[in-house]
């Protein structure tokens, strides 16, 4: 069910909770020419974390930091592609939990055709995870 599993960076962004600050964000990579290929973000209390995939993590930091969203930093994380059936994600999360590797955030896209699911994580050991993934 695995298509393809490899280390990616992403960004991760430390944000006030505020209407509009995904829109600022999103325009202001549209502007310097950066595609946004995933996007996860939650708020808790006053503060909301997003988190991106860009085509460009350098140039991204640097834009969103020349625009006042100094929390901007590159992360580690796995990227999956995984067949688009029942039983894919369940593939993937009982062979990290039967090596006892803690997923510490997952999202993910898909879409209603033959096309592959896209799968965002982070967990306890990338490095182990990746290799655990890729030998089932």
């Amino acid at each position: 069910m695995l298509k393809g599993a490899k280390l990616t960076k992403g960004i991760i962004v430390t944000v006030a909770n505020k209407i509009g600050v995904l829109a600022d964000m999103s325009k202001t990579l549209a502007d310097h020419g950066i595609n946004i290929e995933a996007v996860k973000g939650y708020a808790e209390n006053q503060k909301a974390k997003i988190m991106l995939i860009t085509d460009d993590n350098l140039r991204s930091i640097d834009a969103l930091k020349k625009s006042g969203y100094k929390s901007a930093v590159e992360s580690e994380m796995i990227m999956l592609e995984l067949e688009n059936n029942p039983g894919a994600l369940n593939s993937i999360t009982a062979k990290l939990a039967s090596e006892e590797i803690d997923i510490n955030f997952i999202y993910g896209t898909t879409c209603p055709s033959s096309c592959p699911a896209r799968i965002i994580l982070s967990t306890s050991d990338d490095e182990k995870a990746l290799v655990a993934l890729k030998a089932k």
